[in-house]
Parts: C-alpha cells; sequence; structure tokens
C-alpha cells in the first residue's frame, strides 16, 4: 500500500515567465550546427572508485551559457546541441541527481570531480528527477511517497514535499501550460496546473504500466508505453483523450521521436530491442535488435544518434536515425538503465540499477571511464543543466 505523507506547506513554484524572456532570447539567435558524436565499438576501460557522502552545501561551480543557434539538421534536438545552454540555467553548478529508490534517497555528484558531494532522503521509491519545465526546479518523483520533492539546483538541496498522487513519472506540455504526471499503478495519466499542482483532466489509457513519453513536433499528441501490458497508447493532449493504440508485445518502455518527427522509437525490454512506430498509422514499422532488456533512449548531441541501454546484458547499442540501424555496441556490464548526456556531449551517465552504482561511458569510444557507489537501487538521474530550451520532463527530454 502507498505510505501516506503529512501535510507540508507546498513552496510556490516558479512561474514561466522569466522562462518565456528566455526563449525569446534564443529564439533571436540565428542557425549553426550543434556538437557531433561518433560511435565506434571498442576495448572498455573501467575506473572504479566508491565516494562517501557529504552532507555540506556543494562548492558552486558556476554554468556559463553561450547559446548556440539552432543547429537545422537536428529537426527537434535542433536546440539540445553542444553551446545550446539557456539563459535559465546561467549559474547552476552541473552536477548529477541520483534517485535510490530502494533507500529512498539522493544522492548528488560532481560530474568534474566524480564523487558524491550531498545525500538525503526523499519519499518513499523515488523513481526518476525530472526538470520543470523552466528549468528552476528539478522534481523527485517519490511514486509510494505520493509526493514530489522539489530541489533547488541553485544550492542542490530539497524542499518541502507536494502532496501528488502516485508520481512514477513527470513531464510538461510543449507550452508549459501543463504537467503531466504518470500514475503508473492507476494506469493513467493526470494532467496538473504546473504551479498549484491541481488536478485539470486524467486520461485512462486503458492498459497497464503506463511510463515513459514523448511529444509530437508540434506537441498536440503524444505516445506513451506501457511497460506491463506490451501497448502504447497516443493521446491528444488538448482534448486529453486517447486517439490510437498498438500492441507491441512484452514490455515497451522509453520513447522517444526521431530527429524529423516522422517515428517514434520505443525500446522493448521484453523483446530485446526498438520498435520503430508510425503514430499517424499506430503501426510498427520496424523492429531493431539491440539486447537483451532494452530500457533507456537518449539522443546524441548532434541529433544523429539514439544510445540505448540494454539493462538485461550490460551494453548500451548506439542506433543510427538516418539508417535505423545498429552501428556500435558497447559492452560496460553490470545493469545500466536511466540517465542522460553530458551538456558537451562527450559521456553518457547512466544508473546501474541492480549494482548500486553510475556509470560514465565515453560517448566516443564507448569506454566505460567511471563507475561512482551511490544507494540502493539507483533509477532515473538527471544529469543537469543539459542543453534546450525547455523541459519536457523525464530525466531530460529537451526540445
Amino acid at each position: 500500500m502507498p505510505s501516506r505523507i503529512r501535510n507540508r506547506i507546498v513552496r510556490p513554484i516558479p512561474g514561466a515567465f522569466a522562462a518565456a524572456v528566455a526563449l525569446l532570447a534564443v529564439a533571436a539567435l540565428s542557425a549553426c550546427s550543434g556538437g557531433s558524436n561518433s560511435a565506434t565499438p571498442t576495448t572498455r576501460t573501467t575506473t572504479s572508485r566508491t565516494n562517501a557522502a557529504s552532507t555540506t552545501v556543494p562548492a558552486t561551480a558556476p554554468t556559463t551559457t553561450t547559446l548556440a543557434p539552432a543547429n537545422p539538421n537536428a529537426g527537434v534536438y535542433a536546440y539540445t546541441g553542444v553551446g545550446q545552454l539557456s539563459p535559465a540555467v546561467a549559474g547552476v553548478p552541473t552536477r548529477v541527481y541520483v534517485p535510490n529508490s530502494d533507500a529512498a534517497t539522493v544522492d548528488v555528484i560532481d560530474p568534474n570531480t566524480y564523487t558524491v558531494v550531498d545525500h538525503y532522503p526523499v519519499g518513499k521509491l523515488p523513481n526518476h528527477v525530472v526538470p520543470s519545465w523552466d528549468l528552476k526546479t528539478l522534481y523527485v518523483n517519490n511514486t509510494q511517497g505520493n509526493s514530489l520533492t522539489p530541489i533547488d539546483p541553485v544550492t542542490g538541496k530539497p524542499g518541502a514535499p507536494i502532496p501528488v498522487t502516485d508520481p512514477y513519472n513527470l513531464y510538461f506540455t510543449p507550452d508549459g501550460s501543463r504537467a503531466i504526471v504518470v500514475a503508473e499503478r492507476f494506469q493513467r495519466l493526470d494532467f496538473r496546473d504546473p504551479h498549484t499542482w491541481a488536478l485539470l483532466g486524467s486520461v485512462d489509457v486503458g492498459h497497464r504500466g503506463p511510463n515513459h513519453l514523448d511529444f509530437s513536433p508540434d506537441g498536440k499528441t503524444l505516445l506513451v508505453a506501457c511497460e506491463f501490458s506490451g501497448w502504447v497508447v497516443r493521446v491528444d493532449v488538448d482534448s486529453m483523450k486517447v486517439t490510437g493504440q498498438l500492441n507491441v508485445g512484452a514490455q515497451p518502455i522509453d520513447t522517444r521521436i526521431s530527429p524529423d518527427g516522422s517515428v517514434y522509437y520505443v525500446a522493448n525490454q521484453g523483446r530485446n530491442g526498438v520498435s520503430v512506430v508510425d503514430p499517424v498509422a499506430m503501426k510498427e514499422l520496424q523492429f531493431i535488435p539491440t539486447g537483451r532488456g532494452a530500457h533507456g533512449e537518449y539522443p546524441s548531441r548532434d541529433g544523429t544518434k539514439l544510445y540505448v541501454s540494454n539493462r538485461g546484458e550490460g551494453t548500451i547499442s548506439v542506433i543510427d536515425f538516418a539508417t535505423r540501424s545498429v552501428v556500435a555496441k558497447w559492452n560496460i556490464g553490470g545493469s545500466p538503465d536511466m540517465g542522460g548526456v553530458s551538456a558537451d556531449g562527450k559521456q553518457l551517465w547512466l544508473s546501474g540499477r541492480y549494482n548500486g552504482v553510475v556509470y560514465v561511458v565515453d560517448t566516443t569510444t564507448g569506454a566505460l571511464l567511471h563507475t561512482i557507489s551511490v544507494g540502493r537501487g539507483p533509477h532515473g538521474l538527471a544529469f543537469f543543466p543539459q542543453p534546450g530550451r525547455y523541459s519536457l520532463g523525464h530525466t531530460g527530454n529537451y526540445r
């Protein structure tokens, strides 16, 4: 049974006005290309580190934002390349926030030193750390605690929990007007006001285990994967109604749209690969085998590749968006799960779900650079900040 939480004073959530100003500033810039990542197999080298947690406030290493204009070749990822950090994150220290699901804690890692610099308790069963749409707050999704723990990314410190029912995952509509709480055990999407968290409406997706989703380029529809029933479901964002569904079988999990917006890539843990789904016809066009336990998906900074973590076999497959084929496979061992790409695109950070560690992988060679000890059951870690005008949610879906 979910644990009950006490009534708390809810800290006001920062308004969207400052973020809107930041968006206008980004839009005013002219075009240039983002960074690039090559992806070739290599023999891995591992540096293991065990880090003692500290409860002191981490030293601030301010982020400097140097906005590169849009990369027209990257499609929907045109504003998520190297050098495209939003003015909203200026002065924010770069940190990696790791929710330890089995320990009900968060570890904070300094990626410059690869050490844990802070550690604190949160609600029961924290699954993901999610950046807000305006990039001003991080939210720990305490699923069984029925709460969100807000974190100030400037200080790295948590605030008072916000009562929210069953937040397994959290997303934001592309215009920033609504938050979408993925209430997995109730098989629904709860649309909420992102400032007051008042419930605006709910969508029963009709299948067990909704957990990860992504949006169409125009933001009018979303596609959500239902892990425990094998379905993916299309939802109209404005009307908050189901408009289509497709049975891909087994355990569909992470969902990412292609750069050109024409298809979705759906990692399927039970089928050991990735479905390529046409969101208009609601048809599986292709299946790409990647490895046992295909789980998380992360686009490269130049928008040409998709990194897929194969949790069941300790590997990462690299899919080329243009050819829809695997062009590299890296063996790092352990249980790579959820995470994100560093702002410079040179590293992929992933939690080791069943090993109590975080992996740092070189995105050029595939080498395992660091293994950092954290708490029990690390899950949806957030590398923050990352490039992008705004956050769509999860551990860092940016546009």
